[in-house]
């Protein structure tokens, strides 16, 4: 049944979905990004309602209290959640989203909205590809490369839980697999 409206990508870092999901953005024109929440800081060149609503500890903590998240969670020290209220508007007015989240808020959406929801799992094709794209992204530092990874040896433990999962050995046979997968499930 192809009623699903809500796309979910999740990856270790440096897997690849943030990539995909451009790709699945440009091949699908109604497909929305879901934009989260986050306690980090704003890097250079985003933009405040586009890539997240950038929110302070003290007004995460108070919509977590007051359940206005679906998931949240901290990683590498910066809190992010998904916001019920975007996905629920987005359910109203039959709008598509994806998300490009970790794999507990990925579950925690299945969770809440089982009928709309579409997980696919992007995996890279081994530990030591993973570590070579991280390391190559010239973007963190030793310790930061040895969290993610450990981190990544986690949530491919979770990858059975996905509805797919597209091993990302090459990123052109993965966005051609992920559209596909797309196409088959939702209208779009």
């Amino acid at each position: 049944m192809k009623n699903k409206n809500l796309l979910v990508l999740s990856a270790p870092s440096g897997g690849g979905k943030s990539t995909i999901a451009a790709e699945l953005m440009k091949k699908f024109p109604k497909l929305k990004f879901s934009v989260s929440a986050t306690t980090r800081g704003m890097r250079k060149g985003e933009k405040e309602g586009v890539n997240y609503y950038y929110l302070s500890n003290e007004d995460f903590e108070n919509r977590i209290n007051t359940n206005q998240f679906i998931e949240s969670e901290e990683i590498f020290g910066n809190r992010y959640g998904t916001l019920k209220c975007v996905v629920d508007d987005a359910i109203i007015n039959n709008n598509y989203l994806i998300f490009d989240i970790d794999v507990k808020g990925a579950l925690s959406i299945k969770s809440h909205y089982p009928e709309n929801s579409l997980l696919i799992f992007i995996a890279p094709p081994g530990m030591e590809a993973l570590e070579h794209r991280l390391r190559s992204r010239s973007t963190e530092t030793e310790e930061q490369i040895r969290t993610r990874i450990d981190r990544a040896e986690l949530e491919l433990s979770y990858q059975d839980k996905f509805d797919f999962v597209v091993i990302n050995d090459d990123l052109g046979k993965a966005v051609i697999e992920t559209i596909e997968i797309v196409s088959e499930n939702m209208d779009l």
